[in-house]
C-alpha cells in the first residue's frame, strides 16, 4: 500500500503541536490533552489512565494474539546550549526542529498513522497504540500504571529512535549504592579506621572485573562507578564512604544475579535502588524480525534505555530519527524519516505479519 502525503503531513502537523505544547516527565497534561483529541478526531476512543493513553483497533478478538505500537509522550529538561527555542517547531526543508522532536515524537506520530492505515486493513492479530508517560525518568505513573489494564501483549514495537533498524535487545539499568564503614580519628595520629582505604579493594574490583556471559548485541553486563563521596576535613579520619555505581546489563543476566555477584566480592555494603528495569530481548526468529530482514533491516543491540525494561512480553525498538540526537541541544527530525517509518511500519505488520515469512 502507498502511503499518501496526506498521512506524513498529519504526522508533521501533529509532531509541531506536541512540540509546541510543553510535556517534560511528571508534567505530560496538557501534550496527553492533545493526543487524546488527536485519536478521537481519527475516529478511536481513546482510554486514559493519568497520562497514558491508549487505542484498541476495531475487530478486537481474543482468539488472536495482539501487538502493542508504543512510544512515550513525555522529553527531558532543554539543555542549556540550545540555539533556538526548544519549544518553537522550525521546519526548515526535510528539517523539523523542537525540544521531543526525536526522542521521541517521530515515532510517536509516525506509529499512530500507521496504527490508523492499519486499523482498516484485513490483519490475523490485534493491535494496540500506547501513548505513554514518564518513560525518561522510569516513573510509576508511566507504562507500568497502563500495561496491567491492556489486553495480554503478545509482542510489542517501541518507537524510539533507531535509524528504522530492529534494536532486538537493549540493555537494563540498576543502580548500586556501595557504603563503607570505619572509624573517625585525628589525621596526626595512628588511629581511626579509614573508610576510604576500606573502600579501596571493592573499588578495585569494581572497576576490573568482567562478567563472563557476553551477549551477542549488547557485549558485556558493565558497571562503572560513578560518585563517590567520603571526608568532612583534611585532618579526620573518615568514617564513611559512600558510592554510586551504574551497572548496564545484558540480556544474559537478572538485575538480581548481578547484585548477587557484585555483593559476594564486595566488603562493603551494598544495597539497589531498583531491580524492576531488566535488558529486555526479542529473538531474532521471531516473524517480526524475519519480517524485517526480508525488508532489508538489520537487527542490533540498543546500549540506551527504554519502556522496554518494564514490558513483561516481547519486544524491540523500531523508530524514525537517530539514537545520537537525543537529549542534544537543537534536536530535530526528518520529515523524510517519519514518512518512510509509516510506510515500514505498514508493509512490516500488514496481513499476517505474525506468520514467518
Amino acid at each position: 500500500m502507498m502511503i499518501t502525503q496526506e498521512y506524513t503531513s498529519e504526522a508533521v502537523t501533529l509532531l509541531s503541536h506536541l512540540i509546541a505544547t510543553p510535556s517534560i516527565s511528571r508534567n505530560e497534561q496538557a501534550a496527553a490533552d492533545l493526543m487524546e483529541t488527536a485519536l478521537r478526531t481519527y475516529g478511536f476512543a481513546p482510554r486514559r489512565e493519568a497520562n497514558n493513553l491508549w487505542a484498541i483497533a476495531p475487530h478486537f478478538d481474543e482468539q488472536r494474539p495482539t501487538v502493542l505500537l508504543n512510544a512515550h509522550i513525555d522529553t527531558v529538561k532543554p539543555v542549556a546550549s540550545w540555539t533556538r527555542d526548544p519549544f518553537a517547531p522550525t521546519r526548515e526543508g526535510d528539517t523539523l526542529y523542537g525540544l521531543g522532536s526525536n526522542d521521541c515524537g517521530g515515532g510517536l506520530v509516525s506509529l499512530l498513522q500507521a496504527f490508523r492505515i492499519l486499523s482498516a486493513m484485513p490483519r490475523n492479530y490485534n493491535l494496540i497504540y500506547l501513548a505513554s508517560a514518564e518513560e525518561e525518568v522510569s516513573g510509576q505513573d508511566g507504562i507500568s500504571r497502563a500495561l496491567p489494564l491492556l489486553p495480554p501483549i503478545d509482542v510489542a514495537i517501541v518507537g524510539e529512535p533507531t535509524g528504522m533498524q530492529p534494536a532486538v535487545a537493549e540493555k537494563g539499568l540498576m543502580v548500586l549504592d556501595l557504603t563503607a564503614r570505619g572509624k573517625s580519628g585525628h589525621a596526626a595520629r595512628n588511629e581511626g579506621v579509614n573508610a576510604i582505604y576500606e573502600a579501596l579493594d571493592d573499588l578495585l574490583w569494581l572497576r576490573d572485573y568482567r562478567f563472563e556471559r557476553v551477549s551477542e548485541f549488547l557485549g558485556p553486563t558493565k558497571m562503572t562507578v560513578t560518585v563517590v563521596n567520603a571526608g568532612t576535613q583534611h585532618n579526620v579520619v573518615p568514617d564513611r564512604l559512600t558510592a554510586l555505581i551504574d551497572v548496564r546489563t545484558n540480556e544474559l543476566y537478572t538485575n538480581e544475579e548481578v547484585f548477587d555477584i557484585v555483593r559476594c566480592h564486595c566488603k562493603s555494603t551494598i544495597t539497589a535502588h531498583s531491580f524492576r528495569l531488566h535488558s529486555s530481548r526479542i529473538p531474532t526468529s521471531h516473524p517480526l524480525i524475519r519480517r524485517c530482514v526480508a525488508l532489508g533491516l538489520t537487527p542490533f543491540g540498543s546500549p540506551t534505555l527504554s519502556d522496554q525494561a518494564l514490558m513483561p512480553f516481547p519486544s524491540f525498538k523500531l523508530g524514525p530519527g537517530e539514537s545520537s540526537r537525543s537529549h542534544s541541544a537543537d534536536e530535530f527530525i526528518r520529515v523524510s524519516e517519519i514518512e518512510r517509518a509509516i510506510h515500514t511500519y505498514v508493509e512490516l505488520l500488514k496481513g499476517d505479519a505474525l506468520q514467518a515469512p
